[in-house]
């Protein structure tokens, strides 16, 4: 990507991104609590309040949940409920190495 920056929406941790082809912004969000689902339950709270303001404010701009490889694996691989989200398009996700701190994959 090209220029990335903070986007203020009273995000921990909500960056933009862009560069002559597309413009994102990613919310980034750890899951170390014990509970995978509470996690994505907040995370699905807040992505929704910031889909629906970058909507109006920045209406080009694509919005990503980045997760980490081993909370995808646990709530969207095979036949969880995670999946239902993702064949639903009820969100788009970056899953990333922690360890590595590179991207896995993207999915939209």
């Amino acid at each position: 990507m090209g220029e990335e920056k903070p986007i203020d929406l009273g995000a921990e941790q909500l960056l933009a991104a862009e560069n002559s082809e597309r413009k994102i912004a990613v919310e980034v969000k750890s899951f170390i609590r014990e509970s995978r689902v509470a996690d994505l339950e907040q995370a699905l709270g807040q992505y929704t309040l910031y889909y629906d303001i970058l909507k109006r404010t920045e209406s080009e701009r694509k919005l990503y949940l980045a997760i980490p490889l081993n909370a995808f694996t646990e709530l969207f691989e095979g036949e969880k409920f995670g999946q239902i989200l993702l064949d639903n398009n009820r969100l788009n996700l970056v899953v990333f190495s922690p360890e590595t701190e590179e991207i896995i994959q993207w999915i939209a």
